[in-house]
């Protein structure tokens, strides 16, 4: 890989012992290589240490050990922080602003002129849909309106590094779509994209590559196409039409069987089990409905990782 955008090197945070409770290493080891114009997905289950790296890599955590850097740039330092843009999974914002208020106030804060903090707000509130909104106040705003605003701070003075942590978390389908097309778009302008999810078939949408964390330690990571099993390992096969006793008899022939409106699901082991089943189907006066390849999902491996 060419030189990172986020180098993470035998990261481990430890937090110390509290009244009654042991120390806690939410981080162990980790190391990460992030490359330019990438979108990287981050995967663990609550508490594996997602959010802590995230806090990390913002300077908002000390590491117990190890290093990181973005932009090479020690995330320590502000010109490591110059090129990020962050949305925590829940923003906070003064409630009694406006929209426009904020990404002006953010805008303040990064040293931008007026005239660039009106451009700020003329091309985000566009992109994020928030112009109807720009001068209601924030506290009376949804989850998905927040979470758009939230994005948009993240995004003013066009950081070339987005780090996300949750961004699709209680967000409606029209919401989680619109995020994802919104990440796709920032990854075609030449962002470098870094965030956590839950929801694994967003993540598989988008990411470029994944990695997933269990219990603080870096289980896996690589390109999607690379860590999925693509093979048509199983076919679903729905025949019509069929009369009761060819149609008990396939069924005891299929690893699963069920039956629906739109006829009899059989499962089959793989593709030539399920062209026997269509014929067999075919050669008694039965309809081929569906025929459908089942292929492993991200959710799937995800479980399996953190069974293994």
């Amino acid at each position: 890989m060419p030189t990172p955008v986020i180098d993470i090197d035998s990261l481990t945070k430890v937090y110390p012992r509290q009244i009654g409770q042991p120390a806690r290493r939410s981080l162990d080891d980790l190391r990460l290589r992030i490359g330019e114009n990438e979108i990287f997905g981050f995967l663990g289950q609550n508490g594996a240490g997602k959010t802590t790296t995230i806090k990390i890599l913002c300077s908002l955590l000390r590491p117990t050990k190890g290093a990181a850097s973005v932009c090479g740039h020690d995330v320590r330092t502000r010109a490591a922080r110059s090129c990020i843009g962050y949305l925590p999974e829940n923003p906070y914002f003064y409630e009694y602003l406006t929209p426009r208020e904020t990404i002006d106030f953010y805008g303040r804060l990064q040293g931008l002129d007026k005239a660039t903090r009106a451009r700020e707000w003329d091309a985000l509130s566009e992109r994020l849909d928030l112009r109807g909104i720009g001068a209601q106040r924030i506290r009376g705003f949804s989850k998905g309106m927040r979470q758009r605003l939230g994005f948009a701070v993240a995004l003013v003075g066009d950081p070339p590094v987005l780090i996300l942590d949750e961004p699709m978390s209680g967000l409606d389908p029209l919401g989680r779509r619109m995020i994802r097309e919104l990440i796709l778009s920032l990854r075609a302008a030449g962002k470098t994209i870094f965030f956590s999810s839950h929801v694994l078939g967003d993540v598989e949408q988008i990411c470029d590559r994944v990695g997933i964390l269990v219990e603080g330690r870096l289980r896996t990571q690589g390109r999607i196409d690379e860590l999925l099993n693509r093979r048509n390992e199983q076919v679903e096969l729905v025949v019509s039409g069929l009369s009761a006793e060819t149609a008990d008899a396939l069924a005891r022939d299929a690893l699963h069987a069920r039956r629906s409106e739109a006829g009899l699901h059989l499962t089959t082991a793989d593709a030539a089990a399920a062209n026997a089943m269509a014929r067999a189907a075919l050669s008694e006066g039965g309809q081929i409905v569906e025929f459908t390849p089942i292929r492993e999902s991200l959710e799937a491996y995800f479980v399996k990782e953190q069974a293994s």
